[in-house]
């Protein structure tokens, strides 16, 4: 420190400063639709340059499915991680799958969450447990006949920003964070101290966004639409049957996925539907930049965002005592769902429980995908999908 220039800021995007040129010399995703370029622009998705090269950074065949973690670079931040996950000795095109992870509050991890890995960090399986039943979604799709990818989306996992020296308002909130566990005798594990302060300097990523064009959910998108592309791009994979999943955040991004990319012919909403008037006034602090976009509703509903994907089929699952949505706004979307859809195409099925997803709401989603996807033989399909209502 001197008196002449005083104590030094740190970066409040350390890890991403190469961002902002990014998205000006990458300003604008060009859409396949009008409708879906709306919400492009309206999301402030960036264009998604040529298909990265992807390396294998290892392989390993393990009860019934074979496991690479993947990497690639999207020329602006961090390398991104990926797993893609196979039936093993599997030949011909497969139908494939994008398995997108949730929000969680944990940016430490991303997609390893929803993966059976040789050795799962702490973080991975408390997430596992805490939203998935303790059940790893990416690899029992894989086991169904898919092939699966799930990567680590823009800001989480791999692609977390470099908070190890925090920018100053997120520092001042994660000294306050810290005296409540010293307080408390807790003593938090390196990835409990980086989601507290990656929960703090969210704020910071969205006013980032908003400043250069995009948003939080724009730039997730981004990095959805390219491992869209890395997986119809795979040998072994039918870029004509692609499907995606996802529960809550990763919800939103199946929504938001199958909306601006006509390769999705169908998807998983899981905990992830209501109308936006629902939040007001009382839940809106229950979600995320990812949900909340300034200027979405402009668009339309939430659910009415679905009326501009391509895709074939959907299906929503909502859960009756989810905490961070009122039934009453999902039986809302649930009735403007069924408006906009033609019968056979929207499936809507109403769960006991809360904000999890269950091993028996994950059957469901994985019979559905099966389904519209043909996974498998159609003789050997579930002749039923439906949840309890």
């Amino acid at each position: 420190m001197t008196e002449s220039t005083g104590p030094v800021r740190p970066s409040a995007i350390a890890g991403y400063e190469d961002w902002p040129a990014y998205v000006r010399h990458y300003p604008r995703h060009q859409a396949a639709t009008p409708a879906a370029q709306e919400l492009a622009d309206a999301l402030g998705v960036p264009e998604v340059p040529a298909q990265p090269d992807v390396s294998v950074r290892w392989e390993e065949t393990h009860d019934g499915v074979t496991t690479s973690q993947l990497s690639w670079q999207l020329g602006f931040g961090p390398r991104t991680t990926g797993w893609l996950i196979r039936p093993a000795g599997s030949s011909g095109p497969l139908p494939g799958v994008l398995a997108l992870h949730c929000h969680g509050g944990n940016k430490f991890g991303g997609a390893d969450r929803l993966v059976e890995l040789p050795e799962q960090h702490p973080s991975a399986e408390a997430a596992q447990a805490g939203h998935y039943d303790g059940r790893a979604l990416a690899t029992d799709l894989a086991r169904s006949g898919f092939a699966v990818l799930a990567h680590d989306a823009f800001a989480w996992g791999s692609r977390r920003f470099d908070l190890s020296v925090p920018p100053w308002r997120t520092a001042s909130a994660l000294e306050a964070r810290q005296a409540q566990w010293r307080e408390d005798g807790v003593v938090p594990s390196d990835a409990d101290v980086y989601n507290a302060a990656a929960g703090f300097h969210e704020e910071t990523v969205a006013k980032t966004a908003g400043l250069l064009g995009t948003s939080l959910a724009g730039m997730v998108a981004h990095d959805d639409l390219a491992a869209l592309e890395i997986l119809a791009g795979l040998p072994d994979v039918d870029h004509d049957r692609l499907g995606c999943i996802g529960f809550s955040g990763g919800g939103g991004r199946s929504l938001a996925l199958a909306a601006l990319s006509p390769r999705i012919k169908s998807y998983v909403v899981t905990c992830m539907m209501t109308t936006f008037q629902s939040l007001l006034p009382s839940y809106l602090d229950a979600h995320s930049w990812l949900l909340q976009t300034p200027g979405l509703w402009k668009l339309g509903d939430w659910p009415e965002l679905t009326a501009r994907s391509e895709s074939e089929r959907l299906l929503v699952q909502y859960a009756l005592a989810d905490q961070l949505f009122p039934e009453a706004g999902m039986r809302d979307a649930h009735r403007v769902l069924e408006s906009l859809h033609s019968p056979g195409t929207y499936t809507g099925s109403f769960w006991p429980g809360g904000h999890v997803f269950t091993a028996s709401m994950q059957q469901e989603a994985l019979g559905f995908l099966s389904n519209s996807l043909c996974a498998h033989d159609p003789q050997t399909l579930p002749l039923s999908y439906q949840g309890p209502a």
